[in-house]
């Protein structure tokens, strides 16, 4: 799980994305981080990280990181 978070915490520094899905992203962090269930950490997470890949004001390049990231998450399931 470190290395997703640490992924994700790489994207969140990304300097050509909207604050609105940097935000998204910290929030996916701060949901994986937590003690929840696996399980449910993975799915919030999931449908999180699919808005974020949905956005069009997400550049492609990013899209293809968070799409890199899900199947690490789904793995993890």
């Amino acid at each position: 799980m470190e290395e997703i978070i640490s992924l994700l915490a790489q994207l969140e520094q990304e300097g050509a994305l909207p604050k609105n899905i940097k935000s998204k992203i910290k929030n996916t962090v701060i949901m994986l981080d937590n003690n929840l269930d696996i399980a449910i950490k993975i799915d919030k997470s999931l449908q999180e990280l699919d808005e974020i890949a949905e956005d069009p004001n997400v550049p492609s390049y990013i899209r293809t990181q968070i799409w890199n990231v899900m199947s690490l998450l789904e793995s993890r399931k």
